[in-house]
């Protein structure tokens, strides 16, 4: 199965439709609640209820997921209800509309459980219906609409920023190690649509950093990334480098970084990132750890981004 440890945990939901055609005197028979079998929408939606819940023993890819909330409706086919839903030629012909919707908070989305729901609901309709109609045809099962994932990640990627990458570290500042986490950080953010404007290596010295990071504010780098000197050692001063300068916290960014690192790695809680603002520009410490800087981004993109335009007024 797909490695999907490093996905953010989401709201995510997921749209589907079905049909199942048949005849006029089966809709009948069911309005009436004469089927040889008995009740049909019941079960049908009992069914599609398993179905969405078996998926993953179903489908061998397919990672079990928490369903959140399910229903699925069943209406027929009406020329005054679906006109914008189907064509006419669609609409021409007798049958029943299925509708399943679902959310899940989770790190993968929820649309092949629905499309499985409204696929066994759409047997279990066949079944009940099959002693009386030998013109049943199952058709147009299709995922509407989904949310949540690559969904929202995709919306908040429309707008292209410039970003800044600062690795504090003497080590790495005097040629004695080869600087890893930094370009990481460059490669995940372009992978984001960002582009990276600047990158530079200091001394884990105060002043330095402060510098650097002011000249960039004054270049209108509206996100700059700091990595390394986030640690409990004598030598880390990127957090107070940044907290006499910063002019407004994000802590929620810090405390999703931590979240999401600690459900990784206990060594987590050790780590004294920070994020904030100065004007218009917002800075976000990484630790300098290739894994810390990893998780760390993995955590906050793409959402971050949207400080852009809380920072230029948009609001939310």
């Amino acid at each position: 199965m797909r490695d999907i440890s490093h996905k953010q945990i989401s709201l995510r939901s997921a749209l589907v439709r079905g049909i199942i055609f048949c005849s006029k005197e089966s809709i009948e028979l069911i309005k009436s609640d004469s089927l040889p079998k008995g009740n049909l929408f019941g079960v049908a939606r009992a069914a599609g209820f398993i179905g969405a819940k078996l998926t993953p023993q179903l489908l061998p890819h397919c990672h079990p997921v928490s369903i959140d909330s399910m229903d699925i409706k069943f209406e027929f086919l009406s020329r005054d209800l679906h006109t914008e839903l189907y064509p006419s030629e669609v609409l021409e012909r007798n049958g029943i509309l299925i509708t399943g919707e679902a959310k899940s908070i989770g790190r993968t989305g929820i649309e092949m459980e629905m499309l499985t729901a409204v696929s066994i609901a759409a047997l279990e309709i066949y079944d009940m219906l099959k002693p009386v109609d030998s013109s049943l045809e199952i058709s147009h099962i299709k995922l509407v609409d989904k949310k949540g994932g690559k969904s929202d990640r995709q919306r908040l990627l429309n707008e292209k920023v410039n970003c800044a990458i600062l690795v504090c570290s003497d080590s790495t500042a005097q040629g004695t190690r080869k600087d890893e986490s930094g370009k990481l950080v460059a490669e995940m953010l372009k992978a984001n649509q960002a582009s990276i404007a600047d990158y530079k290596i200091v001394p884990d010295e105060i002043p330095l950093i402060q510098e650097q990071i002011l000249t960039w504010i004054a270049e209108d780098i509206r996100f700059i990334f700091t990595c390394g000197g986030t640690g409990l050692g004598p030598r880390d001063n990127t957090v107070a480098a940044l907290r006499d300068i910063i002019e407004r916290d994000a802590d929620g960014i810090s405390e999703a970084m931590r979240a999401f690192g600690q459900m990784r790695t206990p060594l987590a809680m050790m780590s004294r990132s920070i994020a904030g603002s100065i004007g218009k520009t917002l800075i976000v410490a990484l630790p300098g750890s290739v894994n810390g800087a990893r998780e760390s981004l993995e955590a906050i993109l793409p959402g971050v981004f949207h400080a852009g335009k809380m920072l230029n007024g948009e609001g939310h």
